[in-house]
This record gives C-alpha cells, sequence and structure tokens, in this order.
C-alpha cells in the first residue's frame, strides 16, 4: 500500500527536488489545530507539507495575530532553522496534515549532493521576506480598508456569472489576521459593503458582485 510520502514523491507535478528532499525525510501525520513550529523556539528540522495546509503566523501577549502565508502540498516551512537559530514564525495545521519532516543535517547533506537545490532555497527565502516587506509596507501605509480589499482581490479567482469568489470559507476573524486588524473592523467593512450591494457572503464565501470601491 503506498503511502503519503510514496504518493508525493512519485507525483511529478511538483519539483523534482523537492520530491528527492521530502524522501530523506520521516512522515509525520498531524491534527488539524496542530501547533508544529512555536515562534521563538530552536529547531533543526523543516516541514515538507505531502496532504493538507499549514497557516505561518505570529501573535503577541494582546492576542492579535497576523498571517504570513497559508501553504498547501509542495511547500515547505521552517527553511530558517538552517542557520540554528530560533523560529521566526509559528505554524499550525489547519486540517488534517501529512509532512516529511527533514532534519537539519539531512537537508545540509542533500545541499552537498544537489548544489542547485541552495538556489532553489535562497529563492524561497527571498520570495517570503519580499512579502513580509510588502505587509509591513502595507500596515504602514495603507488603511485597513485598503488592506482588506487586496487580500480580497488577491484571493479571488472566477466564479458563475462573471463575478469573483473568494473560494476559501474564511471567518472574520482569519481575514483580520491576514490584513493585520480586529474581527470587529472586518465585520463593520464587510456588512457595508454587502449593505452596498458590492459583495454577497454565501457559506462563508465572499462572492465580489461589483468592482470594490477605492476606499469606505
Amino acid at each position: 500500500m503506498s503511502t503519503d510520502l510514496d504518493r508525493f514523491v512519485a507525483d511529478d507535478t511538483f519539483p523534482t527536488l523537492i520530491r528527492a528532499l521530502a524522501a530523506r525525510g520521516a512522515t509525520r501525520r498531524y491534527r488539524k489545530g496542530t501547533i508544529l513550529i512555536n515562534e521563538g523556539d530552536f529547531g533543526d528540522t523543516i516541514f515538507i507539507v505531502l496532504v493538507g495546509r499549514v497557516k505561518v503566523f505570529s501573535d503577541a501577549a494582546s492576542d492579535k495575530e497576523i498571517t504570513f502565508g497559508i501553504f498547501g502540498p509542495g511547500e515547505y516551512v521552517g527553511e530558517m532553522a538552517i542557520d540554528g537559530g530560533p523560529r521566526s514564525a509559528s505554524v499550525i495545521t489547519l486540517e488534517p496534515v501529512a509532512c516529511a519532516v527533514v532534519a537539519r543535517a539531512a537537508l545540509l547533506a542533500f545541499i552537498a549532493e544537489k548544489p542547485e537545490f541552495a538556489i532553489t532555497l535562497l529563492s524561497k527565502v527571498i520570495q517570503r521576506l519580499r512579502l513580509a516587506t510588502r505587509d509591513a509596507r502595507n500596515l504602514a501605509f495603507i488603511d485597513v480598508y485598503g488592506r482588506l480589499n487586496q487580500c480580497v482581490q488577491a484571493l479571488a479567482v472566477p466564479g458563475a456569472a462573471g463575478t469573483l469568489v473568494v473560494p476559501e470559507r474564511l471567518t472574520h476573524v482569519e481575514l483580520a489576521s491576514r490584513v493585520g486588524c480586529s474581527r470587529e473592523m472586518v465585520s463593520r467593512i464587510l456588512k457595508d459593503l454587502e449593505s452596498g450591494g458590492y459583495v454577497r457572503l454565501v457559506d462563508r464565501r465572499i462572492h465580489l458582485m461589483a468592482k470594490l470601491p477605492q476606499r469606505w
């Protein structure tokens, strides 16, 4: 019987190097809501997602949370552990997840054998740093409505009758985490947009019925 790792390694829709690295790891399965990485802890493993989705986030003593990204099969998290320093963010499973857990020593040995993967890894770190820089700039210079507008537009895909729809079932708390504001503010904005005929909320999915206004 094939395992999650066997199926992942055999699936050529994923990059060859990621599949080869995953084969060096141990398969672990996690329930929804499991913390894989705690911000500030020291760790020496990376997690390659085989099945399911995980969220990378940071929270504060005030219970406010900001989401840095949602990652699914073929993505990896915890790559900053390569320097032996503390974890820069936390990671939690959003649903049942299977991962290939690769130790730092195995990762370094893989890079020695496949030096081209170092460029892949560096590119991924740079990409995520750019996204973090963009988010920090948006928090500083763009108001809450502008950030929510950008977030919804980025998540939306074509739906029925020429409209756009956000396929994820997002709670107001989850949206607030992605945007960097309070749940109450997200609720107020969405209620106003729904009253104005710009959006419809169906089964926790946001349907864009018209082009969102520039300002709220």
